[in-house]
């Protein structure tokens, strides 16, 4: 099915391309900005991308943040 020219292209973030060339640094700037609290941040930077929770990987590719905020 083609998308229609009425439709707006939802613009999604590739958080695991992301996740695995970022620095902790980035990776905790990127879980702030998807209003993870700083406790559960120290716990994520350091996980593997597909060991992150569902919900939050979903809260990161719809959240529309870009790569060049994060640097």
């Amino acid at each position: 099915m083609k998308p229609s020219k009425h439709m707006p292209k939802i613009g999604t973030f590739d958080g695991a391309k992301f996740w695995k060339n970022a620095y902790a640094h980035q990776r905790g700037k990127l879980l702030k900005k998807v209003n993870v609290p700083d406790d559960q941040i120290i716990a994520l930077v350091n996980k593997k991308y597909v060991e992150l929770p569902a919900a939050l990987k979903y809260e990161i590719e719809i959240s529309g943040i870009n790569k060049n905020e994060l640097q």
